[in-house]
């Protein structure tokens, strides 16, 4: 029995994914535009969804559907808690809070796994896929754009259990049209794995104030110093 699932997802969720790589946070960090402070918050956010998602995935490790995606060597809590230590420092636990749309996305992750379980595929989907996908991408991006060191910052980025990324990917994919479940099961995961970018773009957005306030501010500092430049160039002419 083939679900045909995988091509289901990456066919039904093409506009929501571009939806997603649309809004002005990502476009920003896709040009290189990263600034510390909204970075930082981004991955304080992810570490509650990811927290959630694999506390309810590791509930369901026996469940007929859900386990046979099931796998550890994606978890990334451990990786984003590396990078909170280096962007908050040892008391990070202390200093993080939830944003609003962190608290929906959780609180959806935490309703599905009580109510329908083979759902949590569309967020392992959507999560996981692109985090393998753009990953080194991504963590090019964000040490270019924040001039951090290499392994500093950038734990979230590194599947050290995953040797072959590719071939994990090709895997993963055959396991989702191999799954044992029918054509409204199906199409109810993409309809969530559509829901899932949805709740992603939420988060991107609530960082855009952060993000426009920086550039704003390195525009302004960046007139300053051309017009104190000037200004010493006239002195020193006169």
């Amino acid at each position: 029995m083939s679900s045909n699932l995988a091509t289901k997802l990456r066919e039904g969720t093409k506009k929501a994914h571009t939806m997603a790589e649309n809004v002005g946070f990502i476009k920003c960090f896709l040009k290189g535009v990263v600034e510390k402070t909204s970075y930082r918050k981004l991955v304080s956010n992810l570490y509650f969804v990811y927290s959630a998602m694999e506390e309810e995935m590791e509930r369901h490790h026996s469940h007929p559907i859900v386990s046979k995606i099931y796998f550890q060597e994606l978890n990334r809590k451990k990786s984003l808690e590396q990078d909170l230590y280096y962007y908050y420092g040892s008391n990070w636990r202390e200093q993080l809070t939830p944003s609003a749309a962190t608290k929906s996305y959780v609180q959806r992750i935490r309703e599905i796994s009580a109510s329908k379980p083979e759902l949590l595929i569309a967020h392992s989907y959507t999560r996981y896929i692109g985090d393998l996908s753009g990953g080194q991408i991504l963590k090019k991006i964000a040490q270019q754009g924040m001039n951090l060191s290499e392994g500093q910052g950038t734990a979230f980025y590194e599947f050290n259990d995953i040797p072959d990324e590719k071939a994990f990917k090709r895997n993963y994919r055959e396991v989702l049209d191999g799954l044992p479940i029918d054509e409204v099961t199906a199409d109810q995961i993409v309809d969530e794995a559509n829901a899932t970018f949805g709740m992603n773009m939420k988060l991107f957005q609530e960082l855009e104030g952060n993000l426009i306030k920086a550039i704003g501010q390195m525009l302004f500092n960046t007139v300053t110093r051309r017009r104190s430049r000037g200004s010493t160039e006239l002195a020193t002419a006169d």
